[in-house]
């Protein structure tokens, strides 16, 4: 199980990516705005990222995530791509991280106390 949830952390990143550099990336059904997409993308890679590798720590894959949302800030940034850096979004993705790592550390927690 594990190394599927290692191919879908993997497809999720590369598919996050792509949407994030492209000039004109297609819209989704029901318009959820930037700040949605950019949430719902971090909070799936957290997730994928502790199931796929549960002996690395959390924070390691914290600290991975948000360092990929800076660096899609700083691509973003390059003209050719018609695309807007926005310090929002990586506060977006940072938040949802850590949510989502949060919630995983209290169920682990609540489950071990069982």
């Amino acid at each position: 199980m594990q190394n599927l949830f290692r191919i879908l952390f993997w497809l999720a990143l590369v598919f996050a990516v792509t949407m994030a550099v492209l000039p004109h990336p297609p819209h989704f059904p029901g318009e959820p705005s930037d700040k949605f997409q950019h949430m719902m993308a971090f909070a799936t890679l957290a997730v994928l990222g502790v199931l796929g590798y549960p002996r690395v720590p959390k924070l390691a894959i914290a600290a991975g995530l948000v360092l990929l949302g800076a660096g899609i800030e700083v691509v973003q940034m390059i003209p050719a791509l018609h695309r807007d850096a926005e310090l929002m979004d990586l506060v977006a993705d940072t938040f949802a991280i850590l949510v989502m790592l949060g919630a995983i550390s209290l169920a682990l927690g609540l489950r071990k106390a069982r």
